[in-house]
């Protein structure tokens, strides 16, 4: 499919979101108009207000419940691309189903209604994860575009209710993304629009949607936020425990490449600014920890990933450091007096 040019109108699901509302403004700085989903018009109010600069380029469109037929079908009627970031992530679930359901559905169901009712629309983007991508292995890893995590699944498919919190949202991402693409198979007659799909890792950075709390952070600044200023995390904890990361603003800048880029269809991409051992932002940002330990030798980074299909194709070449993305969020948290 050709390149979604601004001013084209993009829709983006779940508009107040922490990820969702900085992709919202990188389109309207980039030019484009924005139709957002938001559960509730008081939902909505925050984002009216932080770009009322740009005047009708920004509608709102409720959309109650994601997981009900149909939900999307007016919100899909009259753009001409979609970014589906609206999915629950958090570890405060009773049941994996509180997760999959509502990723699962959500996201069949913005396809089935840009199937039914999009008849202007030549992209649809997604958000995945790489918790769709990773397996725990016990031994470092390179993951790539072509793994998937069916570890997850088989353990929540196993072991149900019982099986870790970690892997109910882990299957549920994995699942949602499956569920997208066998879509996309089923209906290639039919459809108009092609598929893109990026899986970000944790995803840090400044908060701009709102909150008036610390309480209300969305799970990965929550753990920012208890790590670098409540100090949960022992120092052998900062010095042996982490992940993956990218900052907010470089993902949201993905998905604005991810409809400008030709080539980008049908391509599942992964978008890491790179590991991390947790003593590695406090290192950067606070006198705490083992100065030094997670970059000893022998520590090892469980959890590493192939991004050249990003560079290659979508052109993300450069990533926010993580010694920025962190001064900029212990600024904000400091400017809301927290």
């Amino acid at each position: 499919m050709p390149a979604v040019a601004a001013p084209a109108k993009v829709l983006v699901t779940g508009a107040n979101g922490y990820i969702a509302i900085w992709v919202v403004r990188r389109l309207l700085e980039a030019g484009y108009t924005v139709r957002g989903t938001v559960r509730s018009p008081a939902k909505g109010e925050h984002l009216k207000k932080s770009f009322e600069s740009y005047g009708n380029k920004l509608e709102l469109h409720i959309v109650e419940d994601i997981t009900k037929e149909g939900a999307f079908d007016d919100a899909v009627k009259g753009v001409d691309a979609i970014e589906h970031t609206a999915s629950p992530f958090h570890f405060k679930a009773s049941h994996p189903d509180e997760l999959l359901g509502p990723a699962v559905k959500g996201t069949v169901g913005v396809l089935q209604s840009a199937l039914k009712f999009g008849t202007d629309v030549k992209r649809v983007v997604v958000t995945s994860s790489c918790a769709a991508v990773l397996q725990v292995v016990g031994d470092p890893k390179v993951f790539s575009k072509s793994n998937w995590n069916e570890q997850s699944i088989k353990a929540v498919e196993e072991k149900g209710k019982d099986a870790h919190p970690g892997d109910w949202y882990r299957a549920s991402k994995t699942l949602a993304e499956k569920a997208a693409w066998d879509f996309v198979a089923k209906n290639k007659a039919s459809i108009q629009w092609d598929l893109v799909v990026l899986n970000p890792p944790y995803v840090f950075g400044p908060v701009i949607h709102e909150i008036s709390s610390p309480d209300q952070l969305n799970t990965s600044m929550d753990e920012i936020y208890s790590t670098l200023l409540k100090h949960s995390k022992d120092d052998q904890t900062l010095a042996s425990l982490g992940n993956a990361w990218i900052d907010v603003r470089d993902l949201a800048r993905a998905h604005v490449l991810a409809i400008q880029r030709e080539q980008a269809g049908g391509n599942r991409f992964i978008v890491c600014a790179g590991s991390y051992k947790w003593q590695d932002f406090g290192a950067s940002a606070l006198p705490k920890g083992i100065p030094g330990a997670s970059k000893a030798p022998g520590v090892a980074h469980m959890f590493q990933y192939d991004v050249s299909r990003a560079r290659d194709v979508l052109g993300v070449d450069q990533y926010i450091t993580l010694e920025e993305c962190t001064k900029d969020s212990l600024e904000d948290f400091k400017e809301r007096g927290w």
